[in-house]
């Protein structure tokens, strides 16, 4: 179990570690959108890269953040039943709808690494004015993708733990919990 335990805490501390990071990217982009603000409205000068750079950033922190999302389970839930039920009825609940998770992830794992690869090749750029290469963000969906699908295994193994009424390490505190009802 200490090999599982020691996987599900490396995976949730590389999720904590690049959403720390990736969070860091709001200030870039608050930082560019005020800077073509000034240049727009104060020189008169508009830039022709701020927005689309802006925007390539965004996309990049959305689909990166995924996992740290996940591992603070701080994802959207429709809590009308999942609230309600004891921890180990809703492990089971999370079980059945995990099957959901990873058929979404998994596709959108498959078609992020044939788009990014296909871009990659190509060396793609957005075809405006300013013409920037968009394969780097094109690449950050298979990547944040693959975050997302580990921290869903972790998550899936620690249901499974609590559904079967098993001792398990948590990722955040690394000490055998048992489940209690």
């Amino acid at each position: 179990m200490s090999v599982l335990s020691a996987f599900m805490r490396g995976v949730t501390r590389l999720n904590d570690f690049v959403g720390r990071w990736i969070a860091l990217l709001i200030f870039a982009m608050f930082a560019f959108l005020l800077l073509e603000v000034g240049f727009r409205y104060l020189l008169n000068a508009p830039t022709v890269w701020t927005n689309e750079f802006t925007q390539m950033l965004f996309g990049i922190y959305a689909v990166m953040s995924g996992g740290y999302i996940m591992a603070h389970r701080g994802h959207v839930n429709v809590d009308l039943l999942h609230s309600h039920l004891k921890p180990r009825k809703r492990a089971v609940l999370d079980l059945f709808t995990s099957v959901i998770f990873f058929i979404f992830t998994l596709a959108l794992l498959w078609f992020g690494i044939d788009m990014a690869q296909e871009s990659i090749s190509s060396w793609e750029t957005s075809y405006s004015a300013w013409n920037p290469p968009i394969w780097p963000v094109k690449l950050a969906i298979p990547l944040g993708t693959g975050l997302l699908v580990l921290q869903g295994l972790v998550k899936l193994l620690e249901d499974i733990a609590i559904a079967f009424n098993l001792d398990y390490y948590t990722p955040d505190q690394g000490e055998p919990e048992g489940e209690q009802l």
